[in-house]
């Protein structure tokens, strides 16, 4: 709850990836708020007030999981909602927008995100935003299982990451007002 609060105020991309991964990490502990607490919120060093919080963020979360039938795959509406929010961000800023810097962005990702797509077998409804973070989040899960990861998709990862980090930044500056997306 506390590291979803501040990486939702600070940068979209991380948040949707962040919750991807509770998403998983839910399913592997059954979701069952029992094991959370255990494994998960007993490690907060907080007081009493704040891991009741915590605890029952994440109960809320499970009853989420469960309700939008989530349990065995899939993902939150609110968080696949801000998944389409960057996915029209994008098609704005490729297709009504003079943003030059996000076009040669997008071109020197496309081909890492056709090559991608060829090696998922990820139907062709899947945006190209949400295939970039697909990605990532499956690039994460490499390094956090200490995978090797040889030098093309490391390059591949980098324009993802570079597409998906200016979306980002767009996104909360469009956010916090500072600009206008559709000017």
């Amino acid at each position: 709850m506390l590291v979803a609060r501040e990486k939702r105020k600070s940068n979209v991309a991380e948040y949707i990836l962040y919750m991807w991964q509770l998403e998983d990490m839910l399913r592997a502990m059954q979701m069952d708020i029992r094991q959370v607490e255990r494994n998960v919120v007993s490690q907060f060093q907080v007081d009493e007030d704040t891991r009741k919080e915590i605890r029952e963020w994440y109960d809320n979360l499970i009853e989420m999981m469960k309700r939008e039938e989530v349990v065995k795959g899939g993902h939150l509406q609110v968080v696949k909602n801000m998944v389409n929010e960057l996915t029209e961000l994008h098609y704005y800023l490729l297709h009504e927008s003079q943003d030059m810097k996000y076009k040669q962005l997008f071109m020197m990702t496309a081909n890492n995100l056709l090559d991608y797509r060829r090696k998922t077998n990820l139907p062709e409804e899947v945006s190209d935003v949400e295939l970039a973070l697909h990605a990532l989040y499956g690039h994460l899960m490499l390094r956090l299982q200490k995978k090797e990861i040889n030098s093309q998709t490391a390059m591949a990862m980098e324009s993802f990451s570079r597409m998906i980090a200016y979306l980002a930044a767009k996104y909360k500056a469009i956010e916090e007002n500072e600009e206008k997306m559709f000017d």
